[in-house]
């Protein structure tokens, strides 16, 4: 994959995302650490679309993680915040996710990884992005 510079790379699952920025040059990828998200408020917030009455708690606030993941994207590419978009999650978590992302960041994705990486080092985030 050809990751441009200052390309933004999310690694999620289903309780926390991670963020990269990709500060190399010419092709390459040399990532750095750019914070994390982690569910907030979620008994108030709840996920998108209609739940069936027997999901799992757990599932719900995936669910609801999710939401609030693709709304932090949002507000990120509207302010100006990346021009390219990896995503990486397990394959669950990024149905989720890109069932809620809006068109202005689906519009800036260039790529996504189904795999668990949250506990990965950055060596081998780097290594699943090459």
């Amino acid at each position: 994959m050809l990751l441009p510079h200052k390309a933004l790379v999310v690694v999620a699952d289903g309780v926390h995302a991670k963020f990269f920025r990709n500060a190399g040059q010419e092709g390459k990828i040399q990532l750095s650490a750019e914070g994390e998200l982690k569910p907030h408020h979620l008994m108030d917030d709840g996920p998108a679309g209609i739940v069936p009455k027997d999901t799992p708690p757990r599932e719900i606030n995936e669910a609801t993680f999710a939401k609030q993941l693709a709304n932090e994207l949002y507000h990120r590419a509207h302010a100006g915040d990346f021009n390219a978009l990896v995503l990486i999650a397990d394959p669950q978590s990024l149905g989720e996710i890109r069932r809620s992302l809006h068109k202005e960041v689906q519009s800036r994705m260039i790529g996504e990884i189904h795999k668990t990486l949250t506990k990965a080092s950055l060596a081998d985030i780097e290594k699943a992005l090459h």
